[in-house]
């Protein structure tokens, strides 16, 4: 199925795809929104590659990065929200991009599914209450086709073993790339680690 063809359900989202590219066009610079089409792309061969719905995991995709090039203004204007933290003005862009991105997918384009608004919600820091769309989207923003950085061939090995070995690589990999860099760690990150290698081990 081309681009051209596809189209999410009315169950999900209250807008055709075409609304939501054009939206997309419109906010983010060329570059962002080639990278949001080829992380739509990469999630829904994940999702079928797994036997999830490519609808979900293709819808977050395209979303993921809505808020990406989005001002302080606009994260200050849901400061009344529930899902609001305060702590994400001390860690920039690059952690609250998700959760504002979500937020506005309900507000702008009528999201109503729960699953896609987590996914959304935590593709960068990763999610406390893992579901298969959200180690989807988390994993198909960091090995989509245009991505180029030391460890991504690996990266992309692993997500094709088990998306559990996908999310242990990316985990390890952010972690210590904070690390080396001598940058500051949003706690949620430490969080995430903690919990998913807590229950790695309880596998073993």
């Amino acid at each position: 199925m081309s681009k051209d063809e596809i189209n999410y359900s009315k169950s999900y989202v209250a807008v055709d795809r075409e609304k939501i590219v054009h939206s997309l066009q419109s906010e983010l610079s060329p570059h962002r929104f080639q990278h949001c089409l080829r992380v739509e792309e990469t999630a829904r061969r994940l999702a079928e590659k797994y036997g999830q719905d490519k609808e979900k995991a293709g819808l977050a995709g395209l979303l993921h990065d809505y808020a990406k090039e989005a001002s302080k203004e606009t994260l200050l204007s849901y400061q009344e929200h529930p899902d609001y933290d305060p702590d994400w003005l001390n860690y920039g862009n690059a952690i609250w991009h998700g959760p504002l991105a979500a937020m506005r997918a309900v507000d702008q384009f009528g999201l109503k599914d729960e699953e896609i608004y987590q996914a959304i919600f935590h593709h960068t820091v990763g999610s406390l209450k893992w579901t298969p769309t959200a180690k989807i989207v988390y994993l198909a923003d960091y090995i989509e086709p245009g991505r180029d950085f030391p460890g991504v061939e690996e990266a992309r090995q692993a997500t094709e073993r088990s998306l559990d070995e996908g999310v242990t690589y990316k985990l390890t990999h952010s972690l210590t790339y904070l690390v080396n860099n001598h940058l500051r760690i949003y706690p949620r990150t430490l969080e995430v680690y903690n919990q998913w290698f807590g229950d790695q081990e309880k596998k073993i």
